[in-house]
């Protein structure tokens, strides 16, 4: 009997090996969850250079941009604070253009007045001006420091009385408005109130550049003896106080002679006096007043000098009389004079030779030349004015002469403000 090979019939398939499929995460407790794939952050392309390179891209940038920069982070702004030039930078300068006297009219002034404008030192200086302050027409520059600029009114006041003061900054387009102290300021103030001669104000000192928050200083002559006037600005208030007369200085001549605009140098004020052979000294710290001579041989019998700061902040007089410019600082030894000796000296008469029209006898030069003031932007420059011939900027290290003068043909006025741009110390504090 043969056995059948092949399926039974009613048999069943073999069954297929049951198959698991994964479901999908959202289902699975979080116990058994796979771990989720976390991909390394990627780093900005500037924080994979080198530490050392970003403070070299740093230095490179103009002083607005490194500003700017110095806001993204952190990080930033200590590398940034770190770029700074410890000086605060030079912007430009702010002056009132006046026309030039055409000779033989030069010794007299254009009566009409100009507003004051900016020139920047370079391209990429912002451009600044007064437009924020309409009032500003109505004043004019007297003081220039730590960002701000003091003006006086252009009106006449009785010199007795302590005039309204305007303070601007404008790089922030911040003003206010200083009114007189009042009569209660000086206790006994109607003893000197008759006597009384207002000579004028300098900028004293700025608590915090990122807020309008600074101090003024006046300076009359009460009763023969000077007098210091401090105004406190800050939230918006001005607060006044008088400081006791300075006995000890005697000012035996007329008031009238004193120059309203002090000079800033080497952490004091000086206050120059017309046809006189020494100067009022104000210290800024203690607010103590003296005189001052300077060099007795100093050439000419005019004594136009002019007070100032060398670049590396020591004080210093210079001059450029008959023809010679000096520059004398303080020091002592057999070769001082009152306390002072040459530091530099050099003919500049072949100077004079290039300026167009300018009278080749010496004489008259003489008349006709005088030192303004030190550049105190820029320190080893002089301002010069050659009345009926401009005015001109001379270094002291090239001997070049250059003319200031304005695109509308007018001339840099007296003064000439150096504008610096003030550090919040909060940036600085950085470094």
């Amino acid at each position: 009997m043969t056995r059948k090979t092949g399926k039974k019939r009613g048999g069943s398939k073999p069954k297929p090996k049951p198959q698991t499929e994964t479901p999908p995460s959202s289902s699975l407790p979080n116990s058994v969850s796979p771990p989720p794939s976390v991909e390394p952050p990627e780093e900005a392309p500037i924080d994979v250079l080198p530490v050392d390179v970003i403070p070299n891209i740093f230095r490179r940038l103009s002083l607005v941009d490194l500003l700017r920069a110095a806001l993204a982070c952190h990080r930033w702004c200590r590398v940034a604070a770190r770029c700074l030039p410890r000086a605060a930078p030079l912007l430009g300068y702010f002056f009132h253009p006046v026309k030039t006297a055409q000779p033989p009219h030069i010794h007299q002034r254009d009566p009409t007045r100009y507003d004051a404008v900016f020139a920047p030192l370079d391209a990429s200086s912002p451009r600044l001006s007064l437009d924020f302050a309409p009032d500003a027409s109505r004043f004019e520059l007297h003081d220039c420091h730590q960002g701000l600029l003091l003006l006086e009114p252009t009106v006449w006041v009785p010199r007795m009385i302590l005039p309204r003061l305007l303070v601007l900054d404008p790089a922030t387009h911040r003003r206010a408005l200083l009114w007189p102290p009042p009569r209660d300021t000086v206790p006994d103030d109607h003893r000197w109130r008759r006597s009384r001669y207002y000579v004028g104000s300098a900028l004293l000192s700025r608590a915090h550049p990122s807020k309008l928050c600074f101090e003024v200083v006046c300076f009359t002559i009460d009763g023969g003896h000077p007098r210091a006037w401090v105004a406190s600005f800050d939230n918006d208030q001005c607060r006044w106080r008088a400081l006791p007369l300075a006995e000890h200085v005697l000012v035996d001549f007329d008031p009238y002679w004193f120059e309203t605009r002090g000079v800033h140098a080497a952490g004091k004020m000086y206050w120059h006096i017309c046809n006189s052979s020494r100067v009022l000294e104000l210290d800024l710290a203690t607010l103590h007043f003296s005189y001052l001579l300077p060099p007795a041989a100093l050439p000419g019998h005019h004594f136009k000098y002019r007070m100032g700061e060398t670049p590396d902040g020591r004080l210093c007089v210079v001059t450029v009389e008959n023809e010679l410019m000096q520059r004398w600082v303080r020091g002592g030894g057999d070769t001082s004079d009152n306390g002072w000796v040459v530091e530099q000296e050099m003919d500049i008469s072949k100077v004079y030779d290039t300026v167009p029209g300018l009278p080749k006898d010496r004489i008259r030069r003489k008349q006709s030349i005088m030192v303004m003031d030190v550049d105190v932007g820029q320190k080893w420059k002089l301002f010069i004015e050659m009345l009926g011939y401009g005015t001109y900027s001379f270094d002291c290290k090239t001997r070049k002469l250059d003319r200031l003068a304005t695109k509308g043909g007018k001339e840099y006025g007296h003064p000439i403000c150096a504008y610096f741009l003030a550090w919040p110390p909060a940036f600085l504090a950085q470094a």
